[in-house]
């Protein structure tokens, strides 16, 4: 049977279909819990959650404030990311569309293409704008991002050393290899703020086939459409929902 009744505790049944949600929630670990003698210890640690379950219902603990708390903020959290699930979940390309994007951006592609580059990360695009005029006016890049960056490599004058494709995020690695050695890019948003980005160095490479890469760059165009969707209805949702900073 599809779901055969495995144990009952307090006339609560324990199925099979119970035995492969605790399985699938494992995740790769399941593979100890092969053969009968797994399989036993399984059934018997549901047992065990049961038995803890019956207990805390006859102690009313679903009724404490703490638990009430908690449990809210678990839908909370399940709610967010279903919403997020259904607005990128079923996102689809086809081969047109990979075709298109594969040849706009061959470097993205290519093994051999490298570059070094620095960044300065900051919350607002005027921010960034005001940066990129005092770097214009003579201002060290470095000094800029040790000043300003909320990033990490701030510590380092906004170095990210050298990365190939599929490093940083689609449209940070976009404008990066799009750039000249040592040209300054206008501000990049991304899901983590506006980037100002700096190419030291740069090196080319031959870029492969379309038929080569094809998983390749059907894995980077989709994640650039989902970020583009997020992104997009993120900035639609700020003009629905009031949103205040401090």
């Amino acid at each position: 049977m599809d779901n055969q009744i495995l144990a009952t505790v307090n006339g609560k049944e324990i199925t099979e279909r119970d035995l492969d949600i605790l399985l699938n929630s494992i995740g790769p670990q399941a593979q100890q819990f092969q053969g009968e003698q797994g399989r036993s210890r399984l059934v018997d640690e549901l047992i065990a959650q049961e038995l803890f379950y019956q207990d805390a219902i006859e102690n009313g603990y679903e009724n404490d404030e703490q638990y009430i708390r908690a449990l809210d903020e678990m839908k909370n959290s399940l709610l967010k990311q279903y919403a997020l699930n259904k607005l990128l979940g079923n996102i689809s390309v086809d081969d047109d569309e990979l075709i298109s994007y594969y040849n706009e951006n061959k470097e993205l592609f290519n093994p051999g293409k490298k570059a070094t580059a620095s960044h300065i990360l900051v919350d607002s695009e005027e921010k960034a704008n005001e940066i990129i005029k005092e770097i214009k006016e003579g201002k060290p890049f470095e000094e800029a991002a040790r000043e300003y960056s909320s990033c990490p490599s701030s510590q380092q004058g906004g170095s990210l050393g050298e990365f190939g494709p599929g490093s940083m995020v689609p449209e940070f690695e976009d404008a990066t290899f799009k750039l000249e050695v040592d040209e300054i890019s206008n501000p990049v948003k991304t899901q983590f703020g506006y980037h100002i980005i700096k190419l030291n160095d740069k090196k080319d490479g031959i870029a492969p086939e379309f038929d080569e890469v094809k998983n390749q760059v059907n894995q980077q165009y989709l994640n650039v459409k989902r970020q583009k969707i997020y992104v997009d209805k993120v900035e639609e949702l700020k003009k629905k929902y009031p949103v205040e900073t401090k």
